[in-house]
């Protein structure tokens, strides 16, 4: 199978629009897989009458853990992508797509090794301590995953923000709202 190495993979006709599209299903992918973690989080407590907490508690954290991941692993592709495809424009399609790669280079995202680590997250480690001792120390592994997953979601955001940006620069002169066939 042909791996995709960028946003651009048949003749350009519009290659702004053609990345646009790409890079705003591939953050709607982060968000999804997001969602779903907090949303399995949320039903979880359907279980507690027939769960106990040593058992619900580790699955809460295996799951946030799960979906920070699928999103960390998206975020890293649609920089890959964004850069390959970015290689294949001219200087002034470059420019309209600036905010966007700014965002990937204000907003660099550690290796899963390097934010799995607390040794390395001394804020997000001291957070979850703290948190524990305020409720309950089993809760520590959640609160550790849940700041992952906050992380996941503001870069998310701020990659959003960025494409609306630059669809609504350049929406007189294209047609963005077009459905593809």
């Amino acid at each position: 199978m042909i791996k995709n190495k960028g946003y651009l993979n048949h003749p350009i006709e519009n290659a702004i629009v053609d990345i646009l599209r790409g890079i705003d299903r591939d953050v709607e992918r982060g968000e999804d897989a997001l969602i779903l973690g907090l949303g399995v989080v949320m039903l979880s407590s359907t279980f507690a009458p027939i769960a106990p907490p040593t058992v619900i508690l580790p699955l809460v954290a295996l799951t946030f853990a799960v979906s920070a991941s699928f999103a960390r692993i998206n975020y890293h592709k649609m920089e890959r992508k964004l850069l390959a495809s970015m290689a294949q424009l001219d200087r002034r399609e470059k420019a309209l797509l600036q905010p966007i790669a700014a965002v990937f280079v204000n907003n660099p995202m550690d290796s899963l090794a390097d934010s799995f680590n607390p040794l390395k997250n001394w804020k997000r480690t001291w957070k979850s301590v703290m948190g524990g001792i305020l409720i309950n120390p089993f809760w520590m592994p959640i609160f550790y995953v849940m700041g992952m997953q906050i992380s996941e979601e503001k870069n998310l955001g701020l990659l959003n923000t960025a494409i609306m940006g630059v669809e609504l620069k350049i929406l007189p002169s294209s047609k963005l709202t077009k459905t593809e066939s």
